[in-house]
């Protein structure tokens, strides 16, 4: 049995590349390295709430949207981050996306006051879009069929363990140096990766992708912002200040544009048939109510 993760994956073995005897290792170090600087910025920052309220005098939802940012620009264009790697080289747009990622880190360390620093996570959000589909899909076309389960096996239990590591990481930070640099080791590590990927990566692409999906990654984009800016700031406002029935009342639209776009896309960011798949639906559902 293969998860739908793994299913698609196995499908893209079309653009398989032979890499040299021994950079299998050095590929797994360069994904799991790229990946989990996503991942742990995902959860590190959760930690750091009261601290960030202290240190800029925000409220609590100007530091939930610190959280949320990074999140809204991750999950609204993460497909269409894989499509790009597919359609002009999946070394080249992962180490774009690391490259951003480290700028908006830094950034994020030296933040001022929290629009600075929202601002700066929604970079992170783009840079991670970019990278964590390019891990995913430089190991499936770096590995042949025979090495890729245990490839991927790799690469996810190294990133849930990072992923569970961030809120350790940041209570450490913040107890004994400053949350800043929760943000600031990002950039060694990302000097890392980019050294590792350039000397061992090969470049590979999918030759079926022929466009990308750009008027549906602006419209989940424009949907889960509205939709969170509608919860977000209801608990600021209440649910009938103008602007959270106004957002609330978008983000459904957007998603239903959304859908409408997709349905009828030559390449869609999102192919509607996917959940014709019971185990696809099934877990998307799940992982919904997680």
């Amino acid at each position: 049995m293969k998860t739908p993760c793994d299913e698609c994956l196995i499908a893209l073995g079309r653009a398989y590349v032979q890499p040299a005897a021994a950079a299998g290792p050095w590929i797994l170090a360069a994904t799991i390295l790229g990946s989990s600087m996503a991942f742990i910025d995902g959860t590190v920052v959760n930690v750091a709430v009261p601290t960030l309220q202290a240190t800029f005098h925000a409220s609590v939802v100007d530091v939930q949207w610190v959280v949320a940012s990074y999140g809204i620009f991750l999950s609204s264009l993460i497909l269409a981050g894989g499509a790009l790697g597919d359609l002009f080289g999946r070394r080249r747009m992962f180490l774009i996306g690391v490259g951003v990622f480290a700028a908006a880190s830094t950034v994020c360390g030296f933040a001022s006051s929290t629009h600075e620093l929202i601002i700066a996570r929604c970079l992170q959000g783009i840079g991670a879009a970019l990278l964590v589909p390019g891990s995913l899909a430089i190991i499936s076309g770096c590995f042949d069929e025979h090495a890729r389960g245990k490839a991927i096996g790799t690469w996810s239990g190294f990133t849930a363990i990072t992923t569970a590591l961030g809120p350790v990481l940041g209570g450490w930070l913040i107890q004994h140096a400053s949350w800043r640099w929760a943000f600031l080791l990002n950039v060694p590590l990302a000097v890392a990766v980019v050294g590792i990927s350039l000397r061992h990566v090969p470049e590979s692409r999918a030759s079926e992708v022929k466009q990308v999906d750009w008027l549906g990654a602006l419209l989940a984009t424009a949907g889960l912002a509205s939709v969170v800016t509608g919860f977000l700031e209801s608990a600021r406002l209440g649910w009938r200040n103008p602007l959270v029935l106004a957002s609330s009342l978008g983000g459904l639209l957007f998603f239903t544009a959304f859908l409408a776009v997709e349905s009828r896309s030559p390449s869609p960011m999102v192919p509607l048939a996917l959940f014709r798949s019971r185990s696809f639906t099934g877990a998307n559902v799940f992982t919904l109510f997680l």
